[in-house]
């Protein structure tokens, strides 16, 4: 189970407020395909709601525990049907990794002034990733690779 300081648990809990439950648990209870769910979501999401369909509070928490220590969650609110759950992204860090460049950035561009006794201008400019940026400046787009016709696809 995973341990979080109240000031981490509140502010997860104020950005829980608008979440819509992900998964529901009905009358059959926590079954292993139930788990592979939750555990999914929680892979995609972070941060998700569960509501639990049944009247008995105990087995609520039962199954709040349960969920918290097979899946490593961390236990953020229980308000009557409903259970809110954390773990940390594992993808997160794999998907800054795979960018490499790709995307947007931003670079700042000098140019200076044509008579050269002026100050230079300084631009900043977002520019995308088949986009470069030339010595004089100037933003150039990406030419499309030749194809050969001899070579098939």
């Amino acid at each position: 189970m995973l341990k979080l300081t109240p000031a981490e648990r509140s502010a997860l809990r104020s950005e829980a407020h608008a979440l819509n439950p992900v998964v529901i648990i009905g009358e059959s209870g926590l079954t292993p395909s139930v788990m592979k769910e939750i555990d999914a979501s929680l892979n995609a999401h972070g941060l998700i709601k569960v509501r639990v369909f049944g009247d008995d509070r105990d087995a609520r928490i039962e199954m709040y525990d349960t969920i918290c220590n097979e899946l490593g969650a961390a236990p953020i609110q229980h308000i009557g049907k409903l259970l809110v759950l954390y773990r940390p992204k594992k993808d997160a860090a794999k998907e800054r990794s795979d960018k490499r460049g790709k995307g947007l950035r931003e670079v700042t561009i000098v140019k200076p002034s044509p008579s050269g006794t002026k100050r230079p201008t300084v631009k900043k400019v977002v520019l995308k990733g088949n986009e470069r940026v030339t010595a004089g400046g100037n933003i150039k787009r990406a030419k499309p690779r030749q194809k050969s016709s001899k070579r098939p696809l």
